[in-house]
């Protein structure tokens, strides 16, 4: 069954063709696929039973986002380009190469026109991917035939069956001038460009004369092979027509949201996509070229030959802080390359808007539906609370921030606990309370509408003791219970330890689960880094000649044992070690990591 998330997700696709890819929960694409309708495409992968590996797929998938395209064609290079890019784990077909095939003119003495499965970096001619294998290969029979290069294995003192019928330049007995091939070349690239006119009037009219002739066999083939042209070398608004590595940036604004879209164009093709939404707080136009040049101010980033942008934006600034030609397209192939990018920049947002409100709607109702079962006024802000350590050594404590129903992670909080030096869940929540209510009393900041501990009627009853007794504070508080899979149970209510039974399909009971299983995660993180870095204090200081003050600068520059054993003795020096120390770590690292490897 599908998540709440990708259901919603689901609701808002357009009935439009793209590309989709699937993310799992880490947000790593596992799988592309492309659609005539992106709607009905996706919804079946989560609406229809399967087996094999789309079911595995399907029970991989966390999230998934799309681009929208101006075709099914346009969807189907889109989808091989994605493929290459990501190499995504379920797309086995198309893994290697493309699974589609490029007409290449070869860069030899004696060049000749070849189908191939994958670009290499040879100096030769590549044309595609084509998705329709068949007509590429008739294309390419029709090419050798009309547009003769070498067809033979090369020289073998006599000329070939093929320079007989006409296809072969003749390689096979005579040294061909290179201008003969040159003139061949620029014919097959114009017509593998799109300047197929002329060959398709030809074929058209010798069609129409063999069906005078009742040749229709003969008329037929004709028929097909202009079909097949026709297929394969069609112009597609994914690709342009020449290779200038170019980005193109577009936008769309609504409710003070503004929608970013950028395709980055490279050798002809739409390799990349990225988009960006963020609230709009001056004039649209201004944020993006603002944005524009934030993009580009940061390391690793290298510029395009050209950038396109629309008209609205200052296109002179932008081209002399960047130093490229930044250009508004009236018309052709990179016009509708921007206007696709603003048809996906509204469909972001329009997506996003209303995935916004959903959530709104859901998140109300569960604070609702919470304030409800606690008998309290509806709030605003709950924080939460969980302890973690390791069979009662480096005890430690960490605080979620909901508010509204969202995670607030700027507020979350951890606590190394200082009165306890074993485990004890009451002493622990004592102290963290404490420590947290009486420095928000201090600083008369805000006071939380509910407080949420992990655990059951010991934690509930040692939080309501130091809120009541020792601060005075009267803030409802709970106890979050786990069953013994350690997943959310129930909620216990301050007043009376009541068991509150929740509902578990209920908003209020997602809500719990959702806070419980965050404040757990963020507990458990800072036990592992704090733990990870006791494990090396205390394994340096069983070094001879490491103090106290040579073990935290290795903490600090360092902070594990596999970055000091990975560290050259010149790197260990510069921290003002001696080589004599220096060698002695080194030593005694290695040999504690390969300790570690045989145990397991």
């Amino acid at each position: 069954m599908a998540s709440e998330h990708i259901e919603n997700k689901l609701a808002l696709l357009p009935n439009e063709p793209g590309s989709y890819q699937m993310k799992d929960k880490n947000g790593k694409i596992i799988y592309v696929g492309k659609a005539k309708n992106l709607r009905n495409r996706v919804r079946s992968y989560f609406k229809l039973e399967h087996s094999g590996k789309t079911a595995e797929l399907v029970k991989n998938i966390a999230d998934f986002e799309f681009i929208v395209t101006n075709s099914d064609k346009e969807a189907f290079l889109l989808e091989i380009t994605l493929i290459q890019k990501w190499q995504p784990y379920y797309n086995i077909r198309l893994k290697r190469g493309t699974g589609y095939p490029y007409i290449k003119i070869s860069n030899e003495r004696d060049p000749q026109l070849i189908l191939v499965s994958e670009v290499k970096k040879d100096g030769a001619f590549y044309f595609g991917p084509y998705p329709n294998v068949y007509a590429a290969q008739e294309t390419l029979h029709f090419l050798q035939k009309v547009y003769p290069l070498r067809r033979c294995n090369g020289f073998q003192g006599r000329p070939c069956l093929y320079y007989h019928m006409g296809q072969c330049l003749g390689a096979c007995f005579r040294e061909v001038p290179t201008s003969e091939y040159t003139v061949e070349i620029k014919k097959i690239k114009a017509f593998l460009n799109g300047n197929t006119s002329a060959v398709k009037k030809k074929l058209t009219a010798k069609m129409e004369t063999a069906a005078e002739n009742l040749a229709f066999e003969q008329a037929a083939d004709i028929r097909d092979q202009i079909q097949f042209i026709d297929a394969t070398v069609e112009k597609q608004k994914i690709i342009s027509q020449d290779a200038t590595p170019r980005d193109i940036f577009n936008y769309y604004v609504k409710d003070g949201w503004l929608s970013v879209q950028i395709f980055f164009i490279r050798q002809a093709r739409l390799i990349k996509r990225e988009k960006r939404i963020f609230a709009v707080v001056d004039d649209p136009a201004e944020e993006m070229v603002s944005f524009i040049l934030q993009f580009y101010n940061r390391k690793n980033i290298k510029l395009p030959n050209e950038i396109l942008v629309p008209s609205m934006l200052d296109r002179e600034v932008l081209a002399q802080i960047l130093q490229v030609n930044v250009k508004t397209p009236q018309r052709g192939t990179k016009k509708d390359l921007l206007d696709l990018a603003a048809k996906n920049a509204q469909i972001a947002l329009d997506e996003k808007l209303r995935l916004m409100l959903l959530n709104d709607q859901k998140t109300t109702g569960a604070m609702q539906e919470l304030a409800t079962v606690l008998d309290i006024p509806v709030g605003h802000r709950i924080e939460a609370f969980d302890h973690s350590h390791t069979q009662g050594v480096d005890i430690v404590s960490a605080m979620v921030v909901f508010e509204d129903g969202m995670p607030a992670k700027k507020l979350y909080r951890k606590f190394k606990l200082k009165s306890i030096d074993h485990a004890d869940e009451a002493a622990a929540t004592r102290e963290v309370i404490r420590r947290r209510y009486t420095r928000l009393l201090k600083e008369k900041a805000q006071l939380p509408d509910l407080i949420l501990v992990d655990g059951g009627e010991i934690q509930l009853d040692a939080a309501k003791d130091v809120l009541e007794n020792e601060l005075d504070l009267a803030i409802p508080v709970a106890a979050m219970v786990k069953n013994d899979h350690h997943k959310t149970a129930d909620l216990i209510k301050a007043s009376g330890d009541e068991h509150l039974n929740l509902d578990p399909h209920s908003q209020a009971f997602m809500l719990i689960q959702r806070i419980q299983d965050e404040v757990h995660r963020f507990a458990i993180t800072f036990h592992r880094q704090l733990h990870g870095k006791n494990t090396l204090a205390s394994r340096l200081d069983e070094i001879q000649g490491v103090g106290p003050k040579t073990r935290q600068k290795l903490l600090s520059h360092f902070g594990s044992l596999k970055k000091i054993n990975q560290a050259s003795l010149e790197e260990i020096e510069a921290l003002g070690i001696n080589n004599k120390i220096a060698n002695l770590i080194k030593v005694s690292i290695a040999a504690t990591l390969r300790a570690n490897e045989l145990k397991k």
